[in-house]
């Protein structure tokens, strides 16, 4: 069931005839149909059975006591979205941009490795130092040696500028981005593999440190992961899982402890035979540990368990004297127990709990991508928002919300014309007009998940994620989106009347005689410049009548008896 030497096994039973007859070749070759079906039955479906029981029950204490196993139990499905989006919502929060050096040489270099063409670039390098790297074999020509280095010297010269490049613009910053750490040491190593290899040569040091510090430039291929996505949901998986893996690591070592002190109070003097060697032996605690850790990948089993139950000559001397034992011989009353037990707890079940732990974190992890907001989206955001907030403040203005979420990626991003979505949204809004980017990123995450009944998520469980925890103390908000709009439009709509209000109190004001043309309220409003007054009979629909009018406007007779009146191009009189 182990697949351990199944093969062997078959290959013996279909050259069998009978007892006591000597075997021959393929004598029985339908008896490949039993193995065959025993390792289908027994091995593919009961024995996985097994492991999916005991991955099962994993996963179902680990929800229940991992955070927020008993909270999800109460919510809706949107709620378990939302609730899971604030989880990584509030393990985020903006950081201060790079300033952008005063020097000249500085700045410069600060704006080109900046660039993204220019990171673009160096990722063509390093895929193609990779394949440079890959094309060395063995007996090649002295030639192609000489090109391969040159080639490999030119891309180490080319990191190695990239590096001093940052250095130059970022100063001591330089070493605060992790990523940019990573580059310092390959870059470093691989100036230390070029240069120093001939001076190790020279004084006979080992070659295979020489090498040891060359391969360290393969490292750089691990750049590339940052362009890949599906990489970084791996690597984000296996992330995750390290310290539940760390934590079945102990409880591993502490099952293989017990094993250890058990074999070496029974099995300490075995005589070496099979799998019993002098490595793999139970004479000292280091080689039980090695052996149980053999087995424990279910390798080499078979061959303990063979020297363990030799009980009897010529294969022990149960005669033999040694200290507080006697005898060479194993004991087969023991000998199974302990390897079957051992097999289970430690291949089948503890082994095994790796599975879960990796399997878990990478379902999750799939889940977040289908779902659609990852680690990466609200990263992507806080690398946006230093733009308009480069010294974390964690505040920009309110005019500046619609161009900030129109330049997000999807699927935060609201494209213009935003600015109905984003008073829907009623975001708060603090003095000076002021936004947080928490609250503009819970809107946006609610606006992605959809219509979510969120209103009562805290009421009733004790949700323990605060997603508002990194606010200033003085935040107080004032206002929301939406009050500002209703206080907007009643603004506008008070001016309005109090325009309508002031051009019928001047329509009023300047009646005087009555003459028979009508005009505008707007066209009697600019009557108070005139010198002659007017008088108005009555006005309906913003259109007065005049009674009469006496206007010189554009040129008065020299008698002064009689004028040209007239206003906006219509004659009055």
């Amino acid at each position: 069931a182990t697949f351990k030497g199944w093969i062997e096994i078959m290959a013996d039973a279909t050259d069998a005839k009978e007892i006591d007859v000597q075997p021959e070749r393929e004598s029985n070759v339908y008896f490949l149909v039993y193995f065959v079906l025993f390792i289908i039955f027994g091995s593919f479906f009961t024995l996985n059975l097994f492991i999916g029981v005991v991955i099962d029950n994993f996963n179902q204490q680990k929800r229940k006591l991992g955070s927020g196993g008993s909270i999800e139990m109460f919510m809706t499905d949107d709620q378990k979205k939302y609730y899971n989006a604030m989880k990584k919502m509030g393990n985020k929060k903006p950081t201060k941009a790079l300033p952008r050096p005063r020097f000249p040489i500085a700045r410069f270099f600060f704006d080109l490795t900046t660039n993204q063409k220019f990171d673009i670039f160096i990722m063509m390098c390093i895929f193609l130092n990779m394949l440079c790297m890959c094309l060395e074999h063995h007996n090649q020509s002295y030639a192609y040696e000489r090109i391969l280095s040159y080639i490999n010297n030119f891309f180490v010269a080319i990191f190695t500028i990239e590096c001093g490049m940052k250095l130059i613009a970022l100063h001591y910053k330089y070493f605060t981005i992790p990523w940019n750490v990573f580059d310092f040491i390959i870059v470093i190593a691989s100036i230390l593999g070029q240069v120093l290899g001939e001076i190790m040569a020279s004084y006979f040091v080992n070659p295979t440190l020489l090498r040891v510090v060359r391969v360290a430039r393969v490292g750089r291929v691990l750049r590339l992961v940052k362009g890949a996505k599906g990489i970084r949901t791996l690597l984000f998986a296996l992330a995750v899982s390290m310290p539940a893996l760390f934590n079945i690591g102990l409880l591993l070592f502490l099952v293989m402890f017990i094993y250890s002190i058990f074999g070496m109070s029974f099995f300490s003097y075995v005589r070496k035979a099979a799998g019993v060697t002098e490595i793999f032996n139970f004479e000292t605690f280091p080689n039980s540990l090695i052996i149980l850790f053999q087995m424990c990948t279910t390798a080499g089993w078979s061959g303990v368990l063979q020297a363990l139950t030799n009980d009897r000559p010529p294969d022990c001397d149960p005669t033999l004297k040694l200290p507080s034992h006697r005898g060479d011989c194993g004991t087969t009353a023991i000998a199974i127990p302990f390897l079957v037990s051992y097999l289970i707890i430690s291949s089948l079940v503890v082994v095994n709990m790796y599975i879960a732990v990796i399997l878990e974190n990478f379902s999750q992890a799939q889940e977040d991508v289908q779902q659609g907001l990852t680690d990466d989206d609200y990263d992507m955001y806080y690398e946006k928002w230093q733009y308009l907030d480069p010294s974390g403040s964690q505040f920009i203005r309110y005019d500046q919300l619609s161009d900030f979420v129109d330049g997000l990626e999807p699927p935060l991003r609201i494209p213009k014309p935003n600015q109905l979505l984003l008073v829907a949204m009623d975001l708060p809004i603090s003095d000076d007009d002021r936004m947080h980017c928490v609250d503009i990123l819970d809107g946006l995450t609610k606006h992605f998940l959809g219509t979510l009944d969120v209103s009562t998520l805290g009421t009733g469980t004790n949700v323990p994620i605060d997603i508002k925890k990194d606010r200033p103390k003085d935040y107080r908000p004032i206002t929301t989106t939406v009050q500002r709009q209703r206080e907007t439009y009643l603004s506008r709509l008070g001016l309005r009347g109090f325009r309508t209000n002031v051009e019928r109190c001047r329509c009023k004001r300047q009646s005087r005689e009555p003459i028979l043309e009508r005009a505008t309220i707007d066209e009697l409003i600019e009557l108070d410049d005139l010198e002659t007054p007017t008088s108005i009979i009555s006005c309906r629909n913003k259109i007065c009548t005049i009674d009469s009018i006496s206007i010189e406007q554009r040129e008065r007779t020299p008698s002064n008896t009689s004028s040209i009146c007239s206003f906006g191009g219509r004659s009055l009189c």
